[in-house]
């Protein structure tokens, strides 16, 4: 089972990524929006801000989020890793569940370029 400080690295390594990358997912990688990761197993969430290209985690919380981000996240810890190393395809595992994804409408076809 992956551990908090695990998970917060792969959160890293997502931002970075998001960072270095070009055309259409460094666009939709530039939006402005509060963002939650809820990791389900851990009973943890990282609160923050996706802004300039970049996810700043701003604090990790016991439990669910507490305020409603604009772009919210829920997985098991060892789902967020695998996501991020590349060995689970985002799309299939939101299809199947085991990550879920909310936001509005707007934000959703701009987040489809980075999934």
């Amino acid at each position: 089972m992956a551990t908090i400080e695990e998970c917060r690295a792969a959160l890293g390594t997502l931002s970075d990524s998001l960072r270095r990358a070009e055309g259409d997912v460094r666009a939709a990688a530039a939006m402005d929006r509060s963002v939650s990761c809820h990791v389900t197993d851990l009973g943890v969430t990282f609160a923050g801000r996706l802004t300039g290209g970049r996810i700043e985690v701003h604090e990790t919380l016991e439990g669910p989020p507490r305020e409603r981000a604009q772009v919210r996240l829920a997985m098991k810890g060892d789902d967020l890793l695998a996501l991020v190393d590349g060995e689970l395809h985002f799309a299939r595992a939101w299809g199947s569940g085991r990550v879920k994804l909310e936001a509005g409408l707007r934000d959703l076809l701009h987040l489809r370029k980075l999934l």
